[in-house]
Order: C-alpha cells, then sequence, then structure tokens
C-alpha cells in the first residue's frame, strides 16, 4: 500500500498569502497568547513538533523569537546556517526541501532572493515562513501592525510614514496598507525609492511617495524607519549616509506627525544616523515592545499554519 499524500501546506512568503480575516484573526489570537506567557499560563499545543530553521543571512530578534517562541508551545527547533546543510555545497533547494520537509513540522528561512523561499516552498511538504528575503520581511510587519494596535487601536484609516531606504520591509508595509486600509507615506532619496509599477500595483490607491520626508511625515499616526545600510550593501554604506542624510528621523521631523504618533524601527539601529537618539529613546518610541512582539506574532503564526484557528 503506497504512503497516503500529504495535504497541502499553507505557507507565509508574504504578507499578502494571508487574506484580512486572517490578519485580525492572528492580531486577536496574538493578544491572546502574549497574556497567558505573561500570566505564566503553559500552554503547549505544539508538543511534540519540530521547526526547521535556516539562516543563510545572521539574526539576533528572528532566531531567538522563533526558537523561544517554538519552544513556550511546546515544540523544538533546529538551528541551521548553510554551513549545516548542503544548500552550502550546492545542492539543489528543491532537494533540500524535500529532505528537510519529510523529518519537521515546520520550516523558517531566512535567506537572500525572494525565489529560494518560494522555491523551496514549491518542493516542502510542511509549512514554510519567510524570516527576512531581499524582497520582503513579512513576520516583522506582523510584529509591527500588532504594536501599533496594542497602543493605538485599529490601523485601518491611519496613516503611516516611512522614511528612508524603500528596502524589504518597505515592500512589505506597501501589502499591508492594502490589505489593512491605511495610508503609507514613503519618503526615499532619488535612487532609492520604491519600484512604482509594482508597488503601486499592490497598494492600489493606499500610496503616496515623497522626496521630502518632512511632507511624508505630516499628520501621521506611525513613523517608522530602518538602517540606511541593510546586509548586502555595506560597500556602499559611505555613500548612503551621504544621500540620505537629511533623512534622519529626529525630533523636528517627529514633531510634524501627530502629537500621539508612535516611533518604529525593526532594529539594529544605528542612533544618530537613521534616527536621533533622542527619539528612539524617547516617549513616541516602541521600538522595544515592537521587537518582543516577534515572539507573540510568530507564537500565533506558527500554529495557524499548523492547527488552523484556535478554540481557546
Amino acid at each position: 500500500m503506497s504512503a497516503p499524500t500529504p495535504r497541502s501546506p499553507r505557507h507565509f512568503l508574504q504578507l499578502k498569502d494571508l487574506a484580512r480575516a486572517e490578519l485580525d484573526y492572528l492580531f486577536g489570537r496574538t493578544a491572546q497568547l502574549k497574556e497567558r506567557q505573561r500570566s505564566g499560563q503553559l500552554y503547549q499545543p505544539l508538543a511534540g513538533r519540530t521547526l526547521a530553521m535556516i539562516f543563510e543571512k545572521n539574526s539576533t530578534r528572528t532566531r531567538v523569537s522563533f526558537e523561544a517562541g517554538m519552544a513556550q508551545l511546546g515544540g523544538s527547533a533546529i538551528f541551521l546556517t548553510s554551513r549545516d546543510t548542503q544548500l552550502g555545497r550546492g545542492e539543489p533547494i528543491e532537494d533540500v526541501a524535500e529532505v528537510i520537509s519529510r523529518m519537521v513540522d515546520l520550516v523558517m528561512i531566512r535567506t537572500f532572493e525572494q525565489d529560494i523561499v518560494e522555491r523551496f516552498a514549491a518542493h516542502s511538504r510542511v509549512p514554510v515562513i519567510n524570516g527576512l528575503t531581499d524582497e520582503y520581511h513579512p513576520c516583522q510587519i506582523l510584529a509591527d501592525i500588532f504594536t501599533f494596535i496594542e497602543h493605538r487601536g485599529l490601523i485601518a484609516g491611519r496613516t503611516v510614514a516611512w522614511i528612508g531606504d524603500s528596502n524589504n520591509v518597505c515592500n512589505t508595509w506597501v501589502q499591508a496598507a492594502r490589505l489593512l486600509d491605511f495610508k503609507l507615506h514613503v519618503a526615499s532619496p532619488a535612487g532609492y525609492e520604491l519600484e512604482l509599477e509594482r508597488s503601486e500595483s499592490e497598494a492600489n490607491g493606499h500610496l503616496e511617495c515623497f522626496s521630502e520626508p518632512h511632507a511624508a511625515v505630516r499628520n501621521a499616526n506611525l513613523v517608522t524607519t530602518d538602517v540606511w545600510t541593510s546586509m548586502g550593501f555595506e560597500d556602499e554604506a559611505e555613500e548612503r549616509k551621504r544621500r540620505f542624510a537629511d533623512y534622519r528621523v529626529d525630533a523636528e521631523m517627529m514633531r510634524l506627525a501627530r502629537p500621539d504618533a508612535l516611533f518604529m524601527h525593526c532594529l539594529p539601529a544605528h542612533r544618530g544616523e537613521e534616527v536621533a537618539a533622542e527619539i528612539i529613546d524617547g516617549p513616541q518610541s516602541v521600538v522595544w515592545e515592537e521587537a518582543e512582539n516577534r515572539l507573540h506574532t510568530q507564537k500565533a503564526l506558527m500554529e495557524f499554519l499548523l492547527l488552523g484557528r484556535a478554540e481557546s
């Protein structure tokens, strides 16, 4: 008798892989799981399950949040770098996916091109989560939006201002704007702007781009940014410092946002470059809650991908 064919797994490779109702569910579920953790309640629905974490790009927050999250849900996690798999020796991604997905219940990949996670997922028997690629960072935006909801309520109808490089985090904010019905203002220097054709299609009227950062921030409910030089662009660091000099989020810029505007940064941050110390360490900053919420949103995500909607 042949082995049963496994059901098609649900993947999370871009934010738009989830529908609006599913995102709303995850935010509500995150609040429940966070409260359970803080009150000391033991909740282990993933007992006996294993997460494989494949890192081709290093990260403190991604590793700790996924590994701790899986442990808190009763499961275990295996940390793998490209040196620990045959990917680093040229084995096809498709073959690695076929093998690893027969041994674990869930895979998280932090890598370079989006095509890598797409190809892996296409040959995986288990759910695959994008922990970061050059194009998208959906787990970060889950945490960011949940953090906003915690502090200010629903994000629908609000205005988010992104200041700086139009990188993977920015690309994911574009998808979020359409899915969750808020306005996104993006301000980037010439040569570092969004790919407008793709972005405007994904945002569907929810995006406005600016060359002048102060204009983008005006009346925003949330101001967010990232480092000027992401991993893989270290050779451009000095040039980027020169080109992005007017895009530092400082007190003058924040005064143009709404009085109760929040500041976010996905970290690590370079004080004095993309953000002034008085802002990231000031009362409008929620960066530490934002970082912690990676743990809680990813727990809700892993539970959802493996078990579906929870009843309690």
